[in-house]
């Protein structure tokens, strides 16, 4: 049985692959697919969907968003951080949480759009 799905062709443009894969080797793609892979955990982005929706939130109210306990939330709270997607503030016995950027904010919207259409 013959595979279709394979070019029978080495190379059709080798300027454009050669201009490609420079772009390529100069991003950082570890750190965006260690994001991707952060995100990848259902919880965590249901956290992230939450913290894109709202300007921050308390880490106790994100457990109730996700139904988790207060700890299971802390702790996809600190991956994200970790990672540098989200960071936190201190008022007295409260934790607040946010998202760092606007990008990561599109991002995640984008991405629930998508699957909405």
């Amino acid at each position: 049985m013959k595979n279709t799905d394979i070019c029978e062709i080495t190379c059709i443009d080798s300027e454009k692959v050669s201009l490609i894969k420079e772009k390529i080797e100069k991003q950082n793609t570890l750190n965006i697919a260690q994001m991707f892979k952060i995100l990848s955990d259902d919880t965590r982005l249901k956290i992230a969907y939450a913290l894109s929706l709202e300007n921050e939130l308390c880490v106790c109210d994100v457990a109730n968003i996700v139904g988790s306990s207060t700890a299971t939330a802390s702790h996809h709270l600190r991956l994200l951080r970790n990672l540098g997607l989200a960071q936190y503030r201190k008022e007295g016995k409260l934790v607040y949480y946010y998202l760092v950027d606007e990008h990561i904010k599109s991002l995640i919207q984008i991405s629930f759009e998508y699957y909405q259409e």
